[in-house]
């Protein structure tokens, strides 16, 4: 049993798992404060069924690139390619996740069960299989990153046929916060990813995967690591700009990006694995921390 919860843990991916699921609850919580009333059971269900979710498309992740990850030091212990699950076995566990995740969100809305499958589809059968192809997968996978939020807002709103029901909140407030949030993430998933693909290049090789910008450790996917870190300098203001993020998130969100600038900078400079780690440390606090602050700090729209 204790082998299998660890084999699960690494199908669905965990840690990856649990930021995406805290993205989600995070912009439920936003939304809730948005209408004025947080239903913690919905709260829970949205949290199942976004790890479910999740789980799923990580599962059939690692199904289609099985053979794949036998290449690459960085994944040959998961458990298909190290033999301890079998393919059905990962297929059957990850229908049932997509299945019963699919189904719990439903009960919260149409729309946030929709988005869900819909991210499954992209990130499981348009990302991963144009990661040999092109770079433009980076590009193509930040769309599904980016659902998270979207999910997670929309989730917290009462079930209406085929939308949702949001009371006094203005069409305005429903259109813009979420998309907001939504565009947060999708920018922020290009310094992240490209910073992991430049320490990760050499083990990426090996699986023929494409994700640099020019698919080389060169000055151009370096200038492309900075140019999106300092992008989130902007992007970090868009909240506030937007009415409903206070002056603590904006300084938090403004640091964060001059931090990711710099050292996108230095990377410039020294083009070596150790630069492009802190960048993608940067990344790994930057994410969630700003996320956090912004639900203390949020000021409903009207």
């Amino acid at each position: 049993m204790k082998q299998f919860i660890s084999d699960f843990g690494k199908l669905v991916k965990l840690r990856l798992n649990l930021t995406v699921v805290f993205s989600a609850s995070i912009s439920f919580l936003i939304g809730a404060q948005q209408q004025g009333d947080v239903i913690w059971i919905n709260w829970l269900i949205l949290t199942i069924g976004g790890f479910m979710i999740t789980g799923s498309a990580n599962g059939f992740n690692e199904i289609i690139e099985r053979n794949l990850d036998k290449l690459m030091v960085r994944t040959q212990d998961r458990p298909l390619p190290a033999g301890r699950m079998t393919t059905g076995q990962a297929l059957v566990l990850s229908l049932f996740m997509g299945l019963f995740g699919t189904l719990l969100l439903l009960q919260l809305n149409f729309l946030a069960g929709l988005l869900s499958v819909f991210a499954i589809f992209l990130y499981a059968f348009v990302y991963t299989p144009l990661k040999q192809k092109s770079p433009i997968a980076v590009f193509v996978g930040a769309f599904p990153g980016a659902l998270p939020p979207l999910i997670g807002y929309y989730a917290a709103f009462e079930s209406a046929g085929f939308g949702f029901e949001y009371a006094a909140v203005s069409e305005a407030a429903i259109v813009i916060t979420p998309w907001v949030l939504f565009l947060v993430q999708f920018f922020w998933q290009f310094p992240h990813f490209w910073a992991i693909a430049w320490v990760a290049d050499e083990d990426y090789k090996h699986a023929g995967f494409r994700l640099l910008p020019t698919t080389r450790k060169d000055a151009v996917s370096a200038w492309m690591i900075f140019i999106s870190a300092a992008l989130m300098i902007p992007v970090g203001l868009l909240p506030m700009y937007y009415g409903f993020g206070g002056w603590v998130f904006t300084i938090v969100s403004v640091l964060g990006g001059l931090l990711f600038a710099y050292y996108g900078m230095k990377h410039v400079q020294e083009r070596t694995d150790a630069t492009a780690k802190k960048v993608m440390f940067t990344s790994f606090f930057y994410l969630p921390l700003t996320q956090l602050v912004l639900l203390f700090d949020f000021i409903p729209l009207k």
